[in-house]
């Protein structure tokens, strides 16, 4: 193989790092019809609709199956009505202040409502509204993901509140500083698709907000069994299959990388499902339906930060670990502190996702199969790089979380009345039911 042949598979391999460093300026000069790759935007656009299933219907099943028969509409209500509303300020601002060239911290306002982005290109040669699309499914889905920490108790104008300005507040800022070319991406931190982004502001919001809104009727006297595994099985199978456009698209081509972050995707899915039902097979007696389909969940956010640096093997073992880990967190959380985060939001998808980002430091060393590291770094520097990221975006989540909390608390109240906890969510608050069971 020749120096060329070289340079062409590494930067195949690191394609998804367009989402890192490159495009810190998204718009490189030229038309959106001049370099752009049909094939990669072809892939793009529908990793973009994959990503956006993983919502909706996936996310808001697997969630929905997870309460209580009279609360199921509800958690489809908060999934749908987030897309809508994150949709909207993403295009007006949101992109813009994410991933406009600005300063170290924040973007700028001029790329509003998304003008003139059909007539530019990105680092990687994609149309930049393309890009911008793919990146608003990622949007979406993170304050969707937060939900589950506190179902079946809170009214929906704090979930509309809440989520809008966690978007603004969080989310935009967090990933202008990992994706945006921000503070972080000139440290060389690596989060291919959403470990620190995603999951980790997503798993630290649900923690705060599950110990500050405060635990459902009858909890831990009384935990709620999930009224339709059936809902959440179906669920869990639409998110795998999203995932692959969650990470792979996020190597923004059509290439190897794409290729071997979705392997990687897969494998870890399979040995955190394998290994949970393990777990809980030992601990219960019984290998459920439910358990599989978290642990499916556990590995997937796990390998997320890494899928595009990491080889088969250590997705695997990546994989493995995240069971072990996720599945002992969530055992913790609920029967030790006593925090009903509901479904689990911190231990699975934040304990996954800062762990992932945190091993990646090693997994994605060539020694073990994978594409290497950020240039100039070896594991112990990365390792601090990762760990600064981790810790910096925990603890921004965490405070803005308090705050936005408090402010709700004068505004919409955290809770319904008891009377409408007890009858449920969809007849008190929408005013219909999931199901007719006349």
């Amino acid at each position: 193989m020749n120096g060329a042949s070289i340079k062409r598979s590494v930067a195949a391999l690191f394609g998804g790092m367009g989402a890192l460093a490159c495009l810190a300026t998204p718009a490189a000069a030229g038309d959106a019809g001049g370099g752009a790759d049909s094939g990669n935007i072809a892939w793009v656009l529908v990793s973009s609709a994959l990503v956006l299933f993983m919502t909706l219907p996936g996310l808001a099943l697997f969630y929905g199956g997870l309460v209580r028969a009279r609360n199921v509409l509800s958690v489809l209500m908060h999934c749908f009505a987030i897309c809508c509303l994150v949709s909207v300020l993403w295009i007006a601002f949101g992109y813009s202040l994410a991933f406009d060239a600005g300063g170290a911290f924040l973007g700028t306002f001029d790329r509003l409502f998304l003008a003139g982005l059909a007539e530019r290109t990105t680092s990687t040669g994609l149309p930049e509204n393309v890009f911008a699309l793919f990146q608003m499914t990622f949007a979406i889905i993170t304050p969707a993901l937060i939900i589950g920490a506190f179902t079946e108790r809170v009214p929906f104008p704090f979930v509309l509140l809440f989520s809008g300005l966690w978007l603004i507040l969080v989310y935009v800022p967090v990933a202008h500083w990992v994706w945006g070319g921000g503070w972080l991406a000139g440290k060389g931190v690596l989060d291919f698709a959403g470990g620190i982004v995603v999951h980790t502001t997503a798993g630290i919001t649900a923690l705060v907000s599950a110990i500050m809104i405060g635990k459902r009727r009858g909890f831990p006297r009384e935990l709620p069994l999930p009224h339709s595994p059936m809902l959440t099985m179906a669920g869990a199978g639409m998110l795998w299959v999203g995932w692959f456009g969650f990470n792979g698209g996020s190597a923004l081509a059509a290439s190897a990388g794409a290729g071997s972050a979705i392997i990687a995707t897969h494998a870890a899915a399979s040995a955190g499902a394998v290994t949970w039902i393990v777990m809980e097979w030992f601990k219960s007696g019984k290998p459920t339906s439910i358990g599989i389909a978290t642990g499916c969940v556990a590995g997937l956010a796990t390998v997320t930060p890494a899928s595009g640096y990491i080889g088969p093997g250590a997705a695997l073992a990546l994989g493995a670990l995240a069971g072990v880990v996720c599945f002992t967190v969530t055992v913790f959380v609920k029967t030790k502190l006593l925090i009903d985060d509901s479904l689990d939001v911190f231990a699975v998808h934040g304990v996954g996702g800062m762990l992932g980002s945190l091993l990646l430091s090693v997994l994605a060393l060539r020694e073990f199969g994978g594409a290497g590291l950020a240039e100039g770094m070896g594991w112990i520097d990365q390792l601090g790089v990762q760990v600064l990221a981790v810790g910096i975006t925990a603890l921004w989540s965490a405070l803005v979380t308090v705050v936005i909390i408090l402010a709700l608390r004068a505004v919409t109240g955290l809770r319904v009345e008891a009377e409408g906890e007890v009858e449920g969510l969809d007849i008190t608050v929408h005013g219909e039911r999931g199901y007719d069971f006349s």
